[in-house]
């Protein structure tokens, strides 16, 4: 029964799922570990999202990539290429539409002071996150695949435990400020008297959050968990 998988099961089966995640506000990244029917208690909209889902499911076709068959190169290359390269080409310039709308219309709509100061922590925290994950852990897991078979990155003491979870950590605060940022615009609802960098605003924060469950997902699992695997592998075979 698919209210039984949990959300990331369903997203690794079928990556269309995300969509349909995201029309129902279902946080398939950092509570990605909950089974859909932890996350939906009304029974009557759990079976109208579960039609929807095994709908899905019967479909064969599907142009999107099957991330599970990638090799962690190809991993690392599409989250830099295609998510990270996003998040710093976006939030300088959502940021700067932020800022512009608290101080023009902060006033009127006091939420968005809040928003502007909620999504500079995001920009602060993503930027030193995907730092990080750049310059130590992308490599460190490029390097382990390098050396399959010799376990040299073992035998050095090496672990992606550590920064794995720190990775985890900094994605469950991420999310959490967008999920009240989201709860601050009553998802992102555009207000009648917006003005044209309002509702822009808006629909960035939307985008953004969007991508960023989709990185997130990519990351906690299936990236991690495969090199995690991988490094448990090499450690059986240094004790054999």
């Amino acid at each position: 029964m698919i209210e039984n998988l949990t959300l990331a099961e369903i997203v690794k089966t079928k990556p269309e799922a995300a969509k349909l995640m995201e029309k129902y506000d279902l946080d398939f990244c950092c509570k990605g570990k909950m089974k859909l029917s932890d996350q939906v208690k009304d029974s009557v909209l759990l079976d109208k999202i579960s039609n929807e889902l095994e709908a899905l499911f019967l479909k064969t076709e599907t142009a999107e990539a099957d991330f599970e068959s990638y090799s962690f190169h190809q991993l690392v290359d599409f989250i830099v290429e295609k998510h990270h390269a996003y998040v710093k080409e976006s939030m300088p310039v959502i940021l700067e539409h932020l800022e512009k709308v608290a101080y023009k219309h902060g006033d009127a709509f006091p939420y968005m002071k809040r928003i502007a100061s909620l999504f500079f922590q995001v920009k602060t925290e993503m930027e030193q996150h995907m730092i990080k994950e750049e310059s130590v852990l992308f490599p460190a897991i490029l390097d382990m695949e390098k050396q399959a078979g010799s376990n040299e990155f073992l035998k050095q003491g090496f672990s992606v435990d550590a920064p794995i979870q720190m990775m985890e950590a900094e994605h469950e605060m991420a999310g959490k400020i967008m999920d009240e940022i989201r709860q601050l615009s009553n998802h992102y609802t555009i207000p009648d008297a917006a003005c044209t960098t309002f509702a822009v605003s808006l629909k960035e924060l939307k985008l953004f959050e969007e991508d960023l469950h989709r990185h997130v997902h990519l990351e906690n699992y299936v990236l991690f968990p495969k090199a995690i695997a991988f490094q448990e592998k090499g450690k059986t075979e240094i004790s054999i």
